[in-house]
């Protein structure tokens, strides 16, 4: 019996000791795998966060634009004259072209488009109308046409012209002088370039200085003006332009210009001091002359702010030099301005513009100084700095 119980104590302990051999061998033991395990490596992943993916995609649409011309030539028109052209265009892209900004690059160019955005294969027109300029010769007027075609983003339209007067006119200039009977006017003739009749319309010039008779129920392929100028008038005006009103069909009006050369000359016309410092008084010389070499006398001066006065005066060559002394004033920070009067006896006044520009900081404002009091006004008349009467010149060999 005892024999026994030892028998089985020792299977006992033997099977206990070969259990974990056993689990060790089971767990080594090959695994089997299904074989859709493997599909898994021929899908695509998904990439990591922040990671670039590089995929073959379709082609992306884009947009193209294709215009007809570029270029439009009107060849000679009229000046002042209103004439459209049209540049047609396509969208040969895959995508909606959109048509953007459209800029006026030259002159006045207005233009239409009826829409800004075309599907592919669609076509439009921009239309645009031309104005011509009043100077004659060849011009070109250009537009810039922004779209999303990348590549080509910007494309620029250009058009072309030669002003060319439909109706000829002779003179284009009238140089009138003040001395000369009519002031010297000559008749302006009128042609039709193409043969077409006309008729004249008006006639108007600056001041209204400058008339001509005329029946505008007249027609007819040239015509021949006898100008009348009105002198007192020209001379308030002097320059200035006659426009003349047609009715042809390519040609509405002819501006032809006007000079009339003053009886006086002032030189500098204007007097420009520069980089002085307030109440630093500054001498400059200026000449009065008279364009027809006729004898004047200068009457009386004056300062419109008190600035300028005249210093001395001399005859030089048949006109008059003066020296005028410019004190800039000290409540001023960086230009100052005044003009300066000087009155023709027996005629007009002429007008000096004075500027002065400081330099650096301006000077403290103090208490004028009694000259400074006294060129509030520089009197009446110019006055002799040595005597303090009036000082009146004649010419001698001109008299007076």
């Amino acid at each position: 019996m005892r024999t026994c119980q030892l028998t089985s104590a020792i299977l006992i302990v033997t099977c206990a000791l070969l259990l974990p051999s056993g689990c060790e061998e089971q767990a080594a033991a090959p695994r089997q795998l299904s074989p859709d395990w493997f599909l898994q490596f021929e899908q695509p992943t998904q990439p990591m966060a922040g990671a670039r993916t590089v995929r073959t995609a379709p082609s992306r649409t884009v947009p193209r634009i294709s215009f007809e011309k570029v270029v439009h030539d009107f060849g000679a028109v009229s000046p002042e004259t209103s004439s459209f052209c049209e540049f047609p265009f396509k969208n040969t892209g895959t995508g909606t072209l959109r048509i953007g900004e459209i800029e006026k690059v030259c002159g006045c160019t207005p233009f239409s488009l009826a829409k800004t955005e075309y599907a592919p294969g669609e076509t439009g027109t921009l239309r645009v109308k031309y104005i011509s300029d009043t100077q004659f010769g060849a011009t070109t007027k250009q537009l810039l046409v922004r779209s999303n075609d990348a590549t080509n983003p910007e494309v620029t339209l250009a058009i072309r012209a030669t002003v060319a007067a439909k109706v000829d006119y002779e003179p284009k200039t009238l140089n009138l002088a003040l001395r000369q009977d009519n002031a010297g006017c000559p008749a302006l003739t009128l042609a039709s370039i193409d043969n077409q009749p006309f008729a004249i319309t008006h006639f108007t010039s600056t001041g209204n200085s400058i008339t001509a008779d005329f029946n505008p129920a007249v027609e007819a392929t040239s015509f021949v003006l006898q100008p009348k100028v009105n002198m007192e008038l020209l001379e308030r005006t002097l320059n200035g332009a006659i426009e003349i009103g047609l009715s042809h069909p390519e040609c509405k009006k002819v501006t032809v210009s006007v000079n009339t050369l003053p009886r006086f000359r002032v030189s500098p016309r204007s007097v420009i001091v520069r980089g002085v410092r307030a109440d630093q008084p500054v001498v400059r010389k200026v000449r009065i002359q008279n364009n027809y070499g006729e004898p004047f006398e200068l009457e009386s001066a004056s300062s419109q702010n008190g600035t300028v006065r005249i210093l001395s005066n001399a005859i030089v060559g048949g006109g008059y030099e003066l020296e005028l002394e410019i004190t800039p004033p000290a409540d001023r920070t960086r230009v100052f301005s005044d003009a300066f009067f000087v009155k023709v006896k027996g005629d007009r006044q002429l007008e000096i513009p004075c500027s002065v520009f400081y330099s650096g900081a301006p000077a403290a404002a103090a208490g004028s100084t009694d000259q400074s009091k006294e060129c509030h006004t520089c009197g009446p008349r110019i006055i002799d700095p040595t005597t303090g009467e009036v000082t009146i010149h004649r010419d001698s060999g001109s008299g007076s």
